[in-house]
């Protein structure tokens, strides 16, 4: 057999690269060209492992909010009342005429606690005494005047009342606000 010179062994080792690389590319081409299943849309995600969840419309918690001040006025109260949405943020919130500065606030902190554990604040008020930390977890209030707003057992939302004497009063309220919700 012949040996080829080392200018033709240079030329041949080119060439069979230079195909393998043609062949490469035009593969990627050839696949990238190919008919495929409909493209999703940017973003798009295909997965089993995506949920769906219920939120309150805008509309619906300026019904809860508008429900809850309604009732406190005609029982002659100053409350601030807030509505936040499943992942706690807010909604709607509304201070009473009169309200105190400190209620504004409280309102949204009983609204997100009653939400978080989907329970009335009065309830989980009574679990600080077997855990007493239970408290320094941030953005809560446990005290009475948070109700949670629930669809099939879920909780959605939750409204929060601050500002009336007590906590039975401001739970009251927030309790008319998520009735109203119900008409």
């Amino acid at each position: 057999m012949k040996q080829l010179s080392r200018r033709a062994r240079a030329a041949t080792c080119g060439a069979v690269l230079a195909a393998v690389a043609g062949g490469t590319f035009g593969a990627v081409s050839a696949n990238a060209s190919a008919p495929a299943a409909a493209p999703a849309a940017a973003g798009e995600v295909r997965s089993t492992g995506v949920t769906t969840s219920s939120h309150l419309t805008v509309a619906a918690a300026v019904t809860a909010a508008r429900a809850a001040l309604d009732a406190a006025e005609r029982a002659g109260q100053k409350v601030s009342v807030a509505v936040v949405d499943r992942d706690g943020n807010t909604v709607v919130t509304l201070r009473g005429d009169g309200a105190g500065p400190q209620s504004y606030e409280s309102a949204r902190r009983k609204a997100y606690t009653a939400v978080s554990w989907n329970a009335p604040t009065s309830q989980l008020a009574g679990r600080l005494d077997g855990t007493p930390n239970l408290k320094d977890i941030p953005g809560t209030l446990f005290l009475a005047g948070g109700t949670p707003v629930a669809v099939k057992g879920a909780p959605v939302a939750g409204v929060g009342v601050a500002g009336a004497p007590s906590g039975d009063l401001d739970e009251r309220f927030a309790a008319a606000g998520v009735a109203a919700l119900s008409r």
